[in-house]
C-alpha cells in the first residue's frame, strides 16, 4: 500500500460538499447549513450539494404523519 498526502486525494471542495451533505441530514434546514458553509440563500451550488435521501424523507413523514 502506498501512502499519499491527503491533498493529493481530496480537495477542500470535497470536504465542503461532504460537510454540507452530512450537516443537512442532521439539521434539514437549508438556510442554516447554507450560512454555515458560506452559500448565499438560493445558491445553485448549494442545491447540488444536498441529497435528500429516503431516510430523511421517512423522518419528515414520521414527524408530520
Amino acid at each position: 500500500m502506498e501512502l499519499r498526502p491527503i491533498n493529493e486525494l481530496a480537495s477542500s471542495h470535497i470536504a465542503r460538499r461532504t460537510f454540507v451533505g452530512n450537516a443537512y441530514k442532521q439539521v434539514a434546514d437549508p438556510n442554516i447549513i447554507g450560512k454555515m458553509s458560506g452559500h448565499v440563500e438560493g445558491s445553485k451550488a448549494f442545491a447540488r450539494y444536498r441529497d435528500i435521501d429516503d431516510e430523511t424523507l421517512k423522518d419528515v413523514i414520521s414527524k408530520i404523519g
